[in-house]
């Protein structure tokens, strides 16, 4: 699906002395978003410059799946949303309409867990509008990790940081749901006894 979704070529190798992203608008933004504290913090200007080099900038239209839960073979991406918005999606037992887990805009991230452990993707993406984003593929961090370590490992540190702060909001959605569960269980034993 990557593939077919994302048909830009890549850019030339990365060379030190190089930057084919200088003066680009889009580029720019990239790196102001990966330094916000809604995407990846750890990273300064210029390196956050550095990782956008080695990122492919994509228009994705209205209304795209472009990732598709269960999807175990398109899992070497992530995108940083640029401008525009995502809804993310589930399909939960006994339902056919899938639920909406959540709407992302710009500066999010977006497919990174699906990237770094190659499992399954454990939910849809769909453009609920025009998309501007850049892609970083598997290939091209591992490039970064061999060209430009310290980077890599900055930016690596910070993807962990967000992919903790998600952890945290769905544990926290998780509790809330056990007492909800636990409260309509208590009033259906009340009902029950009375």
């Amino acid at each position: 699906m990557l593939s077919a979704l994302f048909r830009k070529k890549s850019f030339p190798s990365v060379s030190p002395g190089h930057d084919a992203t200088k003066g680009s608008e889009a580029a720019d933004l990239a790196a102001r978003l990966l330094m916000a504290p809604t995407a990846l913090m750890q990273l300064t200007l210029p390196e956050a410059r550095m990782v956008v080099r080695y990122m492919q900038p994509q228009i994705v239209a209205k209304g795209t799946v472009f990732i598709r839960e269960g999807d175990a073979r398109d899992t070497g991406f992530l995108m940083l949303l640029l401008d525009g918005e995502v809804t993310v999606e589930t399909l939960v037992v006994s339902r056919v309409e899938p639920i909406v887990i959540t709407l992302l805009g710009p500066g999010s991230l977006i497919g990174e867990l699906g990237m770094f452990d190659g499992l399954p993707r454990y939910a849809s993406c769909i453009a609920a509008t025009q998309l501007r984003c850049a892609i970083l593929t598997r290939e091209a961090l591992n490039r970064l990790m061999q060209e430009n370590a310290g980077i890599a490992a900055k930016l690596l540190l910070a993807v962990s940081l967000r992919i903790g702060v998600r952890l945290r909001e769905v544990t926290d959605k998780l509790k809330m749901y056990v007492q909800l569960t636990q409260a309509m269980e208590q009033e259906i034993a009340s009902r029950n006894d009375a």
